[in-house]
């Protein structure tokens, strides 16, 4: 059985022909804060309601600098720019992209035999391997010593090893659902001009405070350059800080703190020497993780960490030496990280997105995704007219049931992790303080009862479906002793590994070399929206 996702156009498309153009609720919209959040924001709301009489001014402080920790995406990135018909030709140069085919997380678990594992992202060829790899997972789970480390069903994972893209060759017809790295400064620089060019108006100020009504919205916002902006609706992008969403109307923070303990951050770049890989690369260090994300023209480094068991010049050291950069003569930035949630995201006329909203923190780089969901279900939520406190209910639960989902996600990798070298990775595998779903999953999995059902119907498949629980799992390999295998029957052993290895070999042959690709980016391809399957 399967489940279809795919990317939905229809969320930020104009009215057609037969719709309701009826008047919008709002005419005036003002965004606080510009970088990637504000300008994809901006962008998602024009495209669906400038030629509907909405004014949108992006109000942007040209003291505040864009925070990128982490220069990657999901395959959500693919679909905005795809919704946007900007071809990758047109933004990846400008923005010195490269294609990525999925994460590869080294030193996770220390059980031989599953030190490093490659979560991929899903193509069509995935139904051609993903019974094998759920039949095999569900053995090993049971007890039956089969092969099951993801790596080895799963054409993104190939791609990847061999430094390949995700773009097959015009002949070859399976896509790939991928995502990309790039430089976060860039982007927002160019989504900037893509928003403008939709009529967007820019406003560069920076904006010191925000004026309250007696009914609780927000009036107006005051500008260091003397100036009062109202509007019907403001969105706060003004990152960790807030302004409207916190400081004006005192909506409360939800931590993640009990469960999600790092929260800071140092980076650094490196030079590129090498073909450029398409992978992320997540590795456990001693307390917390390295990221390496490949540019066009350097590798984005960085270690995101626990200051309750690091300091930051202890940490900074810690990736130095990781990177083979102790003496190096290259700057490094250090980072704070708030690690939770807004309570509501959307309250009286604010709306706020990226950071203001709230950030978990960048493991699998959901950052972006967030963005868009937001945005884009904040338009649905305009082109329906009702604003009411029932819809801004629903809107608000919808919306923490996939921050929350996310977060369970993560959680789970470092509660299934297996080092014990140090009291960080001790303590994150002895968390108690875990969801009721994810503990269903843990308990389901250990049980020897399948997870399926569970990611399926909880909150929590949301964002992730079973295959990447699948792939989180058996690559951190957390199975019985392999002590305590027994051999499989001929009915438990079925499938050929090697006819899978022949598949996806000669499979991975019509996929560009990654450099190949990038120097000469092939145009999107025509037709109905991608419809992938995965479990």
């Amino acid at each position: 059985m399967t489940i279809a996702t795919r990317f939905d156009h229809s969320l930020t498309r104009a009215p057609q022909c037969g719709e309701s153009t009826a008047p919008l609720p709002v005419r005036r919209i003002v965004i606080v804060g510009g970088g990637t959040a504000g300008w994809m924001t901006a962008l998602i709301f024009a495209r669906s309601l400038v030629q509907r009489g909405v004014q949108i001014t992006l109000l942007e402080s040209p003291t505040v600098p864009t925070i990128g920790v982490g220069e990657g995406s999901t395959p959500w990135l693919r679909g905005f720019f795809d919704m946007l018909g900007i071809e990758e030709a047109q933004w990846m140069p400008a923005c010195h992209a490269t294609y990525k085919c999925g994460i590869s997380f080294e030193g996770w678990s220390t059980r031989p035999g599953f030190e490093r594992y490659f979560h991929p992202f899903p193509s069509m060829l995935d139904n051609l391997t993903m019974t094998q790899f759920v039949h095999n997972v569900e053995a090993r789970a049971s007890g039956v010593n089969v092969y099951a480390h993801p790596d080895r069903f799963f054409i993104s994972a190939r791609l990847a090893a061999g430094r390949r893209a995700p773009k097959a060759r015009e002949h070859f017809p399976f896509d790939i659902w991928h995502g990309y790295h790039f430089d976060a400064t860039l982007l927002g620089q160019f989504l900037h001009r893509k928003a403008l060019e939709l009529g967007v108006r820019h406003r560069s100020c920076h904006v010191t405070e925000a004026r309250v009504s007696a009914d609780g919205s927000i009036a107006s916002v005051s500008t260091r350059e003397g100036e009062t902006i109202a509007a019907d609706l403001f969105v706060d992008c003004t990152g960790f800080a807030g302004l409207l969403i916190e400081k004006a109307l005192k909506v409360p923070f939800v931590s993640f703190a009990d469960t999600l303990f790092n929260d800071a951050a140092v980076a650094m770049p490196s030079p590129m020497a090498e073909a450029i890989p398409s992978e992320t690369v997540s590795t456990a260090l001693k307390h917390g993780w390295a990221w390496k994300i490949p540019l066009t023209d350097r590798f984005g480094n960085g270690y995101v960490y626990s200051s309750g068991f690091c300091s930051p010049d202890a940490a900074e050291s810690e990736l130095r030496r990781h990177l083979g950069l102790l003496d190096a003569d290259l700057e490094a930035r250090h980072l704070k990280m708030r690690i939770g949630r807004i309570a509501d995201p959307w309250h009286a006329n604010c709306l706020a997105v990226g950071l203001a909203q709230g950030f978990v923190e960048p493991l699998e780089a959901t950052a972006l995704m967030f963005i868009q969901h937001t945005a884009m279900a904040f338009v649905q939520v305009l082109e329906r007219g009702d604003l009411g406190e029932e819809a801004r209910r629903r809107f608000n639960a919808r919306l923490n049931r996939q921050f929350e989902g996310i977060r369970d996600y993560i959680v789970a990798h470092y509660k299934a992790n297996s080092r014990t070298d140090t009291d960080y990775w001790r303590a994150n595998a002895a968390n108690t303080k875990l969801s009721d779903d994810l503990g269903r999953i843990f308990s389901d999995w250990k049980a020897l009862r399948s997870i399926v059902p569970g990611v399926r119907a909880q909150t929590i498949g949301i964002g992730y479906p079973v295959l990447s629980w699948f792939a989180l799992l058996a690559g951190m390999g957390v199975f019985p002793d392999p002590k305590a295998l027994r051999q499989p029957t001929a009915h438990e052993a079925r499938f050929e590994l090697s006819e899978i290895d022949d598949l996806l070999n000669r499979s991975a042959g019509n996929y560009f070399a990654h450099r190949e690709a990038l120097d000469h980016i092939p145009p999107r391809r025509q037709g109905p929206a991608l419809q992938l399957y995965f479990w």
